[in-house]
């Protein structure tokens, strides 16, 4: 509890909207942390708002007071991805160069399956279900024409870009996306049609692909610039309703938008490259992963986030969390800079259901509305929430925040009529069949990010987070054959807490074409080019930071085999020589047998050097104080059932919201943190130390 008197500035909060649940993290100057869920609503910023309100009443301070004294302010949402995938952002329309209006119509040889996973692949009734992101009818063409070198081969004709502005306007579009053939080059084309659309169209919003994807790759190129289009008025709208809400409250901090790329920016950049934050909330969670390794000495972290709708791995390997730059979301191939995630749906209200004989979790999902059955909302179809309540592993009484009380009769009643009697098993039984089914569908994910990747998962520290992933975290380790995990005090809202603490990063990329022969090598002008890109894109980058001198500058060269489709990101220094593009592409090719299988690589082919891109990261200012410890409460014993279900364990129940360092604990055993239970499992120990982590060791 926080007197008024001690409501100083230096408050930081960050949140993060999910599907189910809107999560809040709150600190204070002097370290304490509270962290909350609150249901998210359909129009989300009143879900947002909800949570601000919990917050400030669990940590017990007047709303009014301490609105003014929050100086960081942390948000990431899925505003901008439920609209693509429901097909609900704004009308879109293209200017294309003549001849190219088709790309999105045709895009790539998997154009129909893309976003298909599993056994979806082998659906035929599902491919090409989805549609461009513009039909056909709202693109238009202009005459005109600009080679790979930059050079205008056909000047812009300005009756086409008349006539091509006045079909979309007559169309009612929203928003223009610009794609010419070769901006990336030469983008001046791109920037005489932006302006004819600005004067003839005044207040539509204008994305062009040079800005959002400089890239090679037309059609990757063009549906990036179309989905930034299409989610500027949408997300535009957003941020201005959620600053006036967080205003009305007294708020004055600026919204520090998350992005897939790891890091926060302004909330007005989001606005102009809304594409850039799709993945922002998974990809929070891994760089909060990020910052508990590099505290702990460890570099290689794996974290897992199981929250209401997904199941959400990333990957960390030398301090680095691994990134990928294309991204594929409504069955569009997008070029956004991101964090690799890997992600299936399986979470907390994911449905349970018999098929043929056959129990599959998920990938349908209950959400917030109406929810698993036992939050008493109408649902009716078990979920895996519904299996932890019936198990034993969820307190009926003490779940989440604001009160919210489960149903454990109405819990076990649908998982025996929806699942135990159509496999022969009674409640409890068909919820440890839930709970097995759930676990293994994750460490088949687990073993996918990590042994189809190269990677040994016992070389790895576990960050469990989520409102789920600290109950199941024990089980997936047993499976996927690691010996613990580490359960972090604000696990049940860890996205929350990465954008609350995240680093300012900006993102900057630059076409650099360069094929290099493996007889040959590089040469001089090589390296003079990938430096001249370099330098560009390091400008860009500092340009958008506030603090340059306290920044670092990261950067990495897109490298593959001559005649791939695919590329690897590999590291690079600044200012690179001869020597130093030989050693990238020797790195490239280790990288490349990594990933692949020993001897995969093919070095006869040759290489081709497509693209370089910067980072830039300015450290977050670090709030003073660690927080108070506490000792764990003990609640008393109930029956939980692990390996058997005839025969429940007897486990002790533990309740702590920050653990104090040096205590130590024997499963079976759980431990009840703000919004999430900690399992530990019969023969496991948990410990506590000085961050307030509690590390699970499960046997």
């Amino acid at each position: 509890m926080v007197t008024e008197t001690t409501i100083e500035p230096g408050w930081a909060v960050g949140s993060d909207v999910g599907g189910t649940f809107t999560d809040l993290w709150l600190r204070s100057p002097s370290g304490d942390t509270w962290v909350c869920k609150s249901p998210t609503t359909d129009d989300v910023v009143t879900g947002v708002v909800n949570a601000v309100r919990l917050a400030a009443e669990t940590a017990g301070v007047d709303l009014r007071r301490l609105a003014p004294a929050v100086t960081r302010f942390g948000h990431g949402t899925t505003v901008g991805l439920n609209a693509l995938l429901t097909g609900r952002a704004a009308r879109t329309g293209l200017i294309t160069t003549r001849g190219f209006g088709d790309v999105l119509e045709i895009g790539r040889l998997r154009r129909g399956t893309a976003g298909l996973q599993g056994l979806d692949l082998g659906d035929y009734h599902l491919r090409g279900r989805t549609p461009p992101l513009v039909p056909r009818t709202l693109v238009a063409e202009v005459h005109e024409r600009v080679d790979s070198d930059g050079l205008v081969r056909t000047p812009l004709d300005a009756g086409s870009v008349r006539e091509a502005v006045l079909k979309l306007k007559d169309a009612g579009v929203e928003a223009v996306a610009i794609c010419l053939l070769w901006a990336t080059e030469n983008p001046a084309h791109e920037r005489e049609v932006a302006a004819a659309v600005r004067t003839m169209m005044p207040g539509v919003f204008v994305s062009l692909s040079h800005e959002i994807a400089p890239s090679v790759g037309e059609y990757a190129r063009a549906s990036t610039t179309v989905a930034n289009a299409a989610l500027g008025p949408i997300q535009g709208h957003y941020l201005a309703r959620l600053e006036e809400e967080l205003a009305a409250l007294g708020m004055t901090a600026p919204i520090m938008m998350t992005t897939s790329a790891g890091g926060v920016v302004p909330a007005r950049t989001v606005t102009e490259r809304p594409v850039s934050n799709l993945l922002s909330g998974p990809a929070s969670c891994v760089v909060a992963g990020q910052k508990l390794g590099s505290l702990l000495g460890t570099t290689h972290v794996l974290t897992m986030d199981v929250g209401g709708t997904s199941f959400d791995v990333g990957v960390i390997v030398d301090g680095v969390a691994l990134m990928t730059d294309e991204v594929t979301f409504g069955g569009a191939d997008m070029r956004v800079p991101s964090i690799d995630i890997a992600s299936i749906g399986a979470g907390g209200g994911s449905i349970a259901a018999v098929e043929g004989g056959v129990l599959s979790v998920g990938p349908r999902s209950a959400g917030a509305h109406p929810g698993p059955v036992c939050y008493g909302k109408g649902g009716t179809e078990p979920t895996t929430t519904d299996a932890d309540l019936v198990l034993g592993v969820l307190d009926p009484e003490q779940f989440g925040s604001g009160g919210i009380v489960l149903d454990r009769q109405a819990a076990a009643a649908a998982i025996e009529e929806k699942v135990g009697r159509p496999l022969g098993l009674d409640a409890i039984e068909a919820a440890r069949a839930i709970r097995v089914v759930f676990d293994n569908v994750m460490a088949d994910l687990l073993r996918a990010v990590t042994i189809e990747r190269g990677h040994d998962p016992r070389e790895f520290t576990l960050v469990a987070g989520g409102g789920a992933g600290p109950s199941h975290a024990w089980a997936l380790c047993r499976e996927a054959g690691l010996d613990g995990f580490i359960v972090p005090p604000a696990a049940t809202a860890q996205s929350a807490f990465g954008a609350g603490t995240s680093d300012l990063k900006t993102t900057a990329s630059r076409t650099c074409y360069r094929r290099v022969l493996p007889e040959v090598g590089p040469a001089e002008e090589d390296a003079a080019v990938i430096a001249a890109a370099l330098e560009r894109t390091r400008a860009a980058v500092l340009a958008e930071i506030p603090d340059p001198a306290r920044s670092t500058v990261t950067h990495v060269a897109s490298i593959r085999y001559f005649g791939q489709a695919h590329h690897l990101d590999v590291a690079i220094g600044d200012a690179p020589d001869e020597d130093a593009v030989a050693d990238l592409l020797q790195r490239f090719e280790k990288e490349y047998e990594q990933l692949w299988g020993k001897g995969s690589g093919f070095r006869e082919a040759g290489f081709e050097i497509l693209a370089v891109r910067s980072v830039a990261a300015l450290p977050a200012t670090e709030i003073g104080g660690t927080g108070t410890g506490e000792r764990f409460t003990r609640l008393g014993t109930r029956p939980v059932v692990f390996d058997d279900a005839g025969r429940p364990d007897e486990t002790d129940v533990y309740s702590v919201r920050w653990p104090a360092p040096g205590q130590r604990i024997v499963g079976p055993a759980l431990v009840q943190l703000p919004g999430c239970v900690v399992v530990v499992p019969p023969k496991g120990v948990a410990t506590t130390d000085s961050l307030g982590l509690i590390h699970v060791k499960v046997n």
